[in-house]
């Protein structure tokens, strides 16, 4: 005997449905999550090689180098000097490659392939509500996300810092690479790039489209921190002789000219010295006497970082935000009710 079908709201099951669907989430992307241990693993070796045995083996090298002075013959471990440079080249790389293959995983697969299967909106009518199923599909993979890359970056800060001092072509703070690879802000980024694909998919409900979309747009949210950075924080003024090759001051810049003799400011002309006679004339000429830059010293290093680390996490915050509102937007806010028979 069939009793009457009955309306059964889908919410009743809902306290099971965020384990199950973290769960499931994980059986799903299980490939992806070897290949994210894997490349975490790896990429954690290779920084700590370069933390430890390379660092140390490039230092004694040239250590060896500078004393020999000016003789002509000096015996000294080139290869280790080349060798350090090379894989922190190639692991600076790789790094900041972090959130771009994050966008690119979380566009093609994260959303938009059970969207596309249709898989999504069965969940919807028998588990879960759509906001509890993206919102699981955002807080496994930030976790992971967000706990590998804070490890990586951390990893790179220490080896940079161990090569300072030590090594003579040592990549300074202020290079972007360096300052992005070693930086919380590419925790940060890389949160963007899984957001950023979750919204994609969410809006091609297609893996191709959402996966350029996301690598595009990470790209482009990488470009806003980089041009908003240097303004995130007061900078301090140097004033130095035209008698020197370029402003004195080292940090991350801001702006930088020659000043007048009335206290002007001209754009830099990029001559050089003005002991050569013909970036003397220049100078006269724009009636310049020194020269002038705006930049951030060392001591600015984590301000910077925490308030470039700050605008990614508010991008990030927007993004998900539109990401359930799009999503809200389309289904309504709540699964189907579905009909159950005993």
């Amino acid at each position: 005997m069939t009793a009457p079908a009955s309306t059964v709201p889908a919410a009743t099951r809902r306290p099971f449905a965020a384990p199950r669907q973290t769960r499931w989430l994980l059986r799903l992307h299980r490939p992806a999550l070897c290949v994210w241990a894997g490349l975490v693993i790896v990429l954690s070796a290779a920084l700590l090689w370069l933390w430890g045995p390379l660092t140390d083996a490039a230092a004694a090298a040239w250590q060896h180098y500078d004393a020999c002075g000016m003789a002509a013959k000096c015996d000294y471990d080139q290869p280790a000097i080349l060798r350090y440079k090379d894989v922190y080249q190639y692991a600076t790389i790789a790094v900041l490659a972090v959130p771009f293959l994050v966008a690119a995983w979380a566009g093609a697969t994260l959303t938009s392939r059970e969207l596309e299967t249709g898989t999504a909106q069965l969940t919807w009518t028998q588990s879960v509500s759509p906001a509890r199923w993206l919102a699981a599909r955002l807080a496994a993979p930030a976790a992971l996300v967000a706990t590998g890359t804070g490890l990586l970056v951390g990893l790179h800060h220490l080896a940079l810092s161990a090569g300072q001092g030590r090594i003579d072509t040592a990549k300074v703070w202020y290079d972007p690479p360096t300052f992005y690879a070693g930086a919380p802000v590419t925790v940060a980024l890389a949160l963007a790039g899984l957001a950023v694909g979750a919204l994609a998919g969410l809006v091609w409900c297609r893996s191709l489209p959402a996966l350029i979309t996301s690598v595009v747009a990470t790209a482009g949210v990488f470009g806003i921190i980089h041009l908003a950075l240097p303004h995130l924080w007061p900078s301090v003024t140097s004033v130095s002789s035209l008698t020197l090759s370029v402003p004195a001051g080292r940090g991350v810049t801001v702006d930088e000219g020659v000043l007048t003799s009335t206290g002007a400011r001209l754009p830099n002309p990029h001559c050089g010295s003005s002991t050569w006679a013909p970036c003397r004339a220049a100078y006269d000429k724009l009636d310049a006497v020194s020269y002038y830059q705006d930049y951030h010293p060392l001591s600015h290093y984590w301000p910077l970082q925490l308030t470039g680390t700050g605008l990614a996490l508010v991008i990030v915050a927007l993004l998900a935000l539109a990401a359930f509102r799009i999503l809200k937007r389309r289904t309504g806010g709540s699964p189907p009710r579905v009909k159950t028979s005993t």
